[in-house]
C-alpha cells in the first residue's frame, strides 16, 4: 500500500481535543513591547494537555521572551513506545538551558502503549499534535514564536519523524528533526524476520483507526513517508546497536536525499544511544546539533 503524506495524515488524523492553560498576567502589566524585557524565566511542570495522566509536559520559558523571537526546542523521550518518561531527557534539558538560554524548551510525555486500552500508533502522534496545538493556542500568553525544533531518542525519534513527515507538512511549524537511534523502517528484514512481530503489531497498532487493507508497517515507517516537505533531519546511530539496525538510518538518509532534504547520517562506535558513545563522538554530535539549530532555528 503506497500513500502520500497527505493521505497518511487523512488516514490517521482527526481533530484532537485540546485543553487550555492560561498563565495569569502580571499585576504590573505594561505594554507588550516594554514588558517583555521584564519577563522572568519560568518553569511550568506537568502541564496537562489532555485527560490522561501521562498527557503532560514541562515547559521552560526564558527571561525576556517574546512571541517575535522565542523559538521552541522540543524533546521526546524513548522507551519502546511502552515505557519511559520525560525525566530521561534531563541531559538535553540542561544542555539547552546552558547553551541556548534564549529558547523555550518543551519536554513532552505521551500516553504509553498498554493493550488493549492504549496503543502507540496513531495515538502517540496525536498526543504530540495535541500538545503542539495547545502551545500554538497559547503563544500570546506564553510569549513564544511558533517555530519548533524536534529532538527524539529511540522511540521518541520515531515519533518526532512521524509527526514532522505526516502531520506538519502543511503548517510547517517544525523546522528540523534530530533522530537519535530512531526506528525508521519496519519493513526492514531486521524487523520482519522477528517471529514476535505480529504480537508487537497487535500491541502497538490500533487497527480500528486504519483501513482494513492497511499496511501497518509501511504507514508507520518514517523512511517510507519522507517527502519533499519533510524537515532537515540529522541521523545518529550506533555501530553496535542491537535494537535498531544501521540499515534503518541508511534507508532514511537515502530517502531524504531523493527528496533533496538536508540530512546527515552519522555512525558512532557504541550501542543504542548517546550514553554508549565515546567522548569524541559526543563532541561531534553536539557540533552537528548546534549547527543545525543555528541554521534552521536561529534567533535573529
Amino acid at each position: 500500500m503506497s500513500c502520500s503524506p497527505a493521505e497518511v495524515s487523512e488516514l490517521l488524523d482527526t481533530p484532537p481535543e485540546t485543553s487550555t492553560t492560561i498563565i495569569e498576567p502580571r499585576g504590573d502589566e505594561m505594554s507588550e513591547e516594554t514588558s517583555n524585557s521584564y519577563l522572568e524565566a519560568q518553569i511550568l511542570t506537568n502541564v496537562s494537555y489532555g485527560n490522561h495522566p501521562q498527557e503532560v509536559y514541562d515547559l521552560y520559558l526564558p527571561a525576556g521572551r517574546t512571541n517575535l523571537s522565542t523559538k521552541v526546542i522540543t524533546l521526546i523521550h524513548g522507551g519502546g513506545w511502552v515505557a519511559g518518561d520525560k525525566s530521561s531527557m534531563t541531559y538535553f534539558v540542561e544542555y539547552f538551558l546552558e547553551n541556548y538560554p534564549e529558547y523555550a524548551i518543551l519536554n513532552l510525555n505521551y500516553v504509553l502503549a498498554q493493550a488493549p486500552n492504549h496503543h502507540a500508533f496513531p495515538d502517540q502522534y496525536r498526543n504530540i499534535d495535541t500538545a503542539i496545538n495547545k502551545i500554538l493556542q497559547e503563544q500570546e500568553e506564553l510569549q513564544i514564536k511558533p517555530e519548533f525544533g524536534f529532538l527524539g531518542t529511540s522511540a521518541g525519534a520515531h515519533l518526532a519523524m512521524m509527526y514532522d513527515y505526516t502531520y506538519d507538512f502543511i503548517q510547517d511549524n517544525v523546522k528540523f528533526v534530530i533522530d537519535i537511534v530512531g526506528p525508521t523502517d519496519f519493513t526492514d528484514p531486521f524487523y520482519t524476520s522477528d517471529p514476535d512481530l505480529p504480537n508487537l503489531v497487535e500491541l502497538l497498532v490500533d487497527e480500528t483507526q486504519y483501513p482494513e487493507d492497511a499496511d501497518y508497517l509501511t504507514l508507520n515507517s518514517p523512511a517510507l513517508l519522507a517527502n519533499s516537505l519533510s524537515s532537515p533531519t540529522l541521523l545518529f546511530y550506533g555501530s553496535e546497536d542491537s535494537l535498531v539496525p544501521l540499515s534503518n538510518g541508511a534507508t532514511l538518509h537515502n530517502s531524504l536525499n531523493v527528496h533533496n532534504i538536508t540530512s546527515e547520517f552519522s555512525i558512532y562506535s557504541g550501542g543504542h544511544g548517546i550514553g554508549s558513545w565515546n567522548e569524541n563522538d559526543i563532541v561531534d554530535f553536539k557540533v552537528q546539533m548546534d549547527n543545525l539549530i543555528d541554521t534552521f532555528l536561529s534567533i535573529d
